[in-house]
């Protein structure tokens, strides 16, 4: 009797454990770190070891929330943090100064469960602007915060706030002094600006989908200019009925064309899958209006589009257990 009570208890040990495998089995996640002129000839072997290893510490992140079966909103701002605190990327610590020499950051992410979102523009004291941009969704009855009004509502939610010298990088002040005298913007895909807006999306192993972006924007940019990545339909777009997607790139394109939701429109209403979406909006539409940049996606049915029409995108995707997949260049 004892062994046949023991044989049955290590049978449910067993089951459960490949109840938890099973569970996890389906989870996606694919990031972006910003598209533009990214070529191998002008990046040192040092910068390039420091921006893969950055990207898969990133992945590692969502990957580890997703695999106890995490949902995919908390993987996507987990993962994005990890990049808002490295200065490498156009968002949070790395964030590039506007005309007055701010650090102007903006964010967004959206739940595809329900089609809820939020989103912040204009923050200059948030460490972590995509964690504000959850609140916004989650504590809110609105979609989108700027300015002295989302760092208003940031300290009644808790949120993290910072001395805006903690966003100064000397990389970013000399990028600006440049700009300056050129008396131009500097966008993310510009020869001197190859560090961009960084994004997240996620496919948990519930089957939902939610997606994330989060940006410093323009170097030099004035009248508080704000682009695509705050945006929903332009920068950031889910829905469990089609998919996850973040953007970058030139948001003022992005914005006109309504990139995010375009892809995900093209697949619930005209049933194209991920990929043929993905190339009809960046690689033709946004072609022909002289857009430049890129988005990272994923569908729930964990099938992935990293899609760009310039020289190069920082991005990788993790599905489950397998080896994280990075790359930066066009291959």
């Amino acid at each position: 009797m004892k062994h046949f009570l023991l044989a049955l208890v290590m049978a449910g040990v067993c089951a459960m454990a490949q109840a938890h495998e099973t569970d996890n089995k389906g989870y996606v996640l694919v990031i972006h770190g910003g598209a533009g002129t990214i070529l191998k000839k002008n990046m040192s072997a040092e910068k390039e070891a420091a921006i893969r290893a950055k990207l898969e510490e990133a992945l590692r992140t969502g990957q580890a929330i997703l695999d106890r079966g995490g949902e995919a909103v908390e993987a996507v701002v987990a993962t994005i943090k990890v990049m808002e605190n490295s200065p490498l990327f156009n968002a949070g610590k790395g964030a590039v100064f506007n005309h007055e020499g701010q650090n102007e950051m903006d964010a967004s992410l959206m739940d595809g469960r329900d089609l809820n979102a939020g989103a912040v523009a204009g923050v200059t004291h948030v460490k972590n602007p995509i964690t504000l941009a959850r609140e916004v969704m989650t504590n809110s009855k609105h979609v989108m915060l700027s300015g002295k009004g989302a760092e208003e509502f940031a300290h009644t939610r808790d949120i993290e706030m910072v001395d805006p010298a903690y966003f100064r990088t000397e990389k970013r002040w000399n990028q600006l002094q440049k700009a300056l005298k050129k008396d131009t913007v500097l966008l993310d895909h510009d020869q001197e600006q190859k560090f961009g807006t960084v994004g997240a999306a996620a496919l948990d192993s519930h089957g939902n989908l939610a997606a994330g972006t989060s940006t410093g924007g323009m170097t030099n940019k004035r009248w508080n200019r704000i682009g695509d990545s705050p945006v929903i339909g332009a920068g950031t777009y889910a829905d469990n009925n089609s998919c996850a997607l973040s953007a970058t790139g030139h948001g003022e394109f992005f914005i006109r064309a309504a990139v995010a939701h375009s892809v995900c429109a093209l697949m619930e209403y005209k049933g194209l899958t991920l990929q043929q979406a993905a190339d009809e909006i960046i690689m033709n539409k946004l072609v022909k209006m002289g857009g430049e940049g890129g988005i990272i996606a994923v569908d729930g049915k964990g099938n992935v589009s990293m899609t760009f029409n310039t020289e190069g995108m920082y991005r990788g995707y993790i599905k489950g257990h397998e080896k994280p997949v990075i790359g930066i260049y066009k291959e």
